[in-house]
């Protein structure tokens, strides 16, 4: 039983971070598609933290916003929300107003 409940935990966090690096790279291509630096936007959210190591490998992974499909502001909203990130929300908002 203990076993299962170790493998369990490990797919829990596997899909975990997963999930997270997915929430990364949407935020990262939106950035590009929206010609705005997505390490600013996050210093901005969160000026206390250090860039997550996710966010610089995520930035590895887009793609020119020609070639990339179009992520709607109100999916990364929503997205971002789902995984907490208030602060990040509020200056993606922030930017697509001005």
């Amino acid at each position: 039983m203990e076993d299962k409940q170790k493998d369990l935990g490990g797919q829990l966090a596997d899909s975990y971070r997963r999930d997270t690096n997915a929430m990364v790279l949407i935020f990262a291509q939106w950035c590009v598609n929206h010609d705005l630096d997505p390490l600013e936007l996050y210093r901005e959210a969160y000026p206390d933290q250090g860039v997550p190591p996710e966010l610089a490998g995520m930035l590895e992974l887009t793609v020119p916003k020609e070639e990339a499909g179009e992520i709607e502001t109100g999916t990364l909203l929503n997205v971002l929300m789902a995984f907490d990130n208030e602060a990040l929300a509020f200056v993606v908002r922030k930017r697509v107003s001005s």
